[in-house]
């Protein structure tokens, strides 16, 4: 398995200090993901909205490349969301499987 950035911790010796900032890690990732789904929402919209209105053939192609871009942009947030997760999660384990 690989190591994550939270192996080091040992759930034994965290203190409720360490507790909150590993509840708020946990936020800020969930925080983090919505940027990233609402950017790519934002940027399918905008795409949709310049290929409808548009008439300017750059326009058009800026519009069209905009749509891929916000659903690369969208799963780029969810890999990287599932990925921290999964790094927290490990710490929540361990302390559960030791104590």
């Amino acid at each position: 398995m690989e190591e994550s950035g939270y192996s080091r911790f040992d759930r034994k010796q965290l203190i409720l200090r360490d507790e909150l900032a590993i509840d708020r890690t946990l936020l800020a990732n969930e925080r983090t993901l919505l940027a990233y789904l609402r950017s790519g929402v934002a940027l399918i919209i905008a795409g949709a909205t310049m290929i409808h209105f548009s008439e300017a053939g750059w326009f058009i192609a800026a519009g069209i490349a905009s749509i891929p871009g916000g659903i690369l942009v969208g799963a780029i947030g969810i890999s990287r969301f599932r990925r921290m997760n999964r790094a927290i999660s490990l710490v929540r384990k361990s302390g559960d499987e030791k104590g």
